[in-house]
């Protein structure tokens, strides 16, 4: 078991800079960055629902599922997306490729603990404006990277017969970069400012589920969720400097002292979120369920860098989904054990642009496909559309294909034999 600790910590280290999801939204510029979903595979493609937990499978955004966990769960999720968007100006097209998570889950006895690595959040945009009703022509781009990871640990554990509890804290850490830069026709150099936060800070979760048996017909899950709000540390730069179009040539670089202003130091906030949610199902069989999500992000500010067309107000996420397996238990037939998913999710995100709501929707739908043991990878697509092309606003069409692995094992096992 030790080797296998040694080898886990190995692989998270040396993942640790690939952790961070990537996004080629021009809307990760709010905020924190684009929100990444912070759950399996397997939650994602039924919706992004929580309220479902099984004994093989950690679900990474409900510690509380920690507590019905009987065997060791390795879990690794990658994806490729591709965005298309469109404007009243044009249409462009971009693709990422990245890590969604990596995580391991552990029964000890009378509770269940994981850790490992996940995104929080992501910045990635790039936009371009031509002023062309001027001579000489102007060029203004602005453009952002970097994001927010979460190094977490989480414990759950059952209160009673049917009720289990969890906790989980997490470490926020990560680089946001804002580039703002103007070039004039016929000049080579440019005119850049860059505004860098270095952020750092801890956040907590809570949760609690409970499973009721009815009769012969299925069993009822309910799911609660807590998460308060969090202050994070920014430390913060600012430089103003002049480049080469071929970015070979800096000159007249000068970095402000923010001191003065306050701003060298300032706090981020990571929102209260409440969650909820019902389902019904037979074990191994089907299930269905919903959920709600209520954020409160109306208080947010960055004191640092500032959009005058953005505001906030508080946001909510609806989500519906579920399984179905023909038959757990076939032998004659593989793909009678395929578990077979699908999701659906609407959400106001709670952040306005010229004065208009952002809003982000999808479909999405998976396979299970067993593999040696009860472990399992997990494919699926998830299709999507963000943000409108009213009041000069983006319009986002995504689909992203994901994978998750699932591997399984029994630690904490005494040996009957010799």
């Amino acid at each position: 078991m030790l080797k296998k600790c040694i080898l886990i910590l190995t692989i998270f280290l040396s993942t640790l800079g690939l952790a961070q999801n990537g996004t080629a939204s021009p809307y990760s510029f709010n905020g924190l960055g684009e929100n990444t979903f912070r759950g399996n595979q397997i939650n994602r493609f039924m919706g992004g629902l929580d309220v479902y937990n099984d004994s093989i499978h950690a679900n990474l955004k409900n510690p509380a599922s920690y507590g019905t966990l009987k065997m060791t769960n390795y879990a690794v999720g990658i994806n490729y997306r591709s965005n298309q968007l469109s404007s009243p100006e044009g249409e462009a097209s971009v693709a990422t490729a990245s890590i969604d998570y990596i995580a391991v889950g552990i029964p000890a006895g009378k509770f269940g603990f994981g850790f490992g690595v996940v995104p929080y959040s992501s910045l990635g945009y790039r936009v371009e404006s031509l002023d062309e009703t001027i001579t000489p022509n102007k060029l203004n781009r602005f453009e952002g990277s970097g994001g927010i990871n979460q190094a977490f640990i989480s414990v759950g554990f059952p209160l009673f017969k049917r009720l289990t509890v969890g906790a989980t804290i997490n470490y926020n850490f990560g680089n946001l970069t804002y580039r703002n830069s103007q070039f004039i026709d016929g000049i080579d150099l440019g005119s850049f400012l860059t505004n860098q936060s270095s952020v750092s800070g801890v956040s907590y979760q809570f949760s609690a589920n409970i499973d009721i048996p009815i009769k012969n017909k299925g069993e009822f899950k309910g799911m609660f969720s807590y998460q308060p709000k969090s202050d994070l540390v920014s430390q913060n730069q600012r430089a103003y400097f002049t480049q080469s179009l071929s970015g070979n040539n800096i000159a007249d670089a000068q970095e402000i002292d923010l001191t003065d202003d306050g701003l060298a130091e300032t706090d981020l906030m990571v929102s209260q979120t409440i969650s909820y949610g019902v389902g019904f199902g037979k074990p191994k069989k089907w299930f269905l369920g919903m959920q709600q999500n209520l954020i409160q992000l109306a208080d947010f500010q960055n004191d640092f860098v500032q959009f005058d067309n953005v505001s906030y107000k508080n946001g909510s996420q609806f989500s519906v989904g579920g399984f179905f397996i023909p038959n757990f238990r076939s032998i004659s037939s593989y793909w009678k054990r395929v578990v077979y998913r699908f999701g659906f999710r609407t959400e106001q995100t709670g952040v306005l642009v010229n004065n208009s709501e952002i809003t982000d929707s999808g479909i999405s739908f998976g396979v299970g496909l067993p593999m040696i043991g009860l472990s399992n990878t997990n494919i699926g697509i998830e299709i999507g559309k963000k943000g409108s092309k009213n009041n000069n606003l983006v319009q986002e069409t995504y689909w992203a294909v994901r994978v998750g692995f699932s591997l399984n094992d029994i630690w904490f096992v005494k040996r009957k034999y010799n």
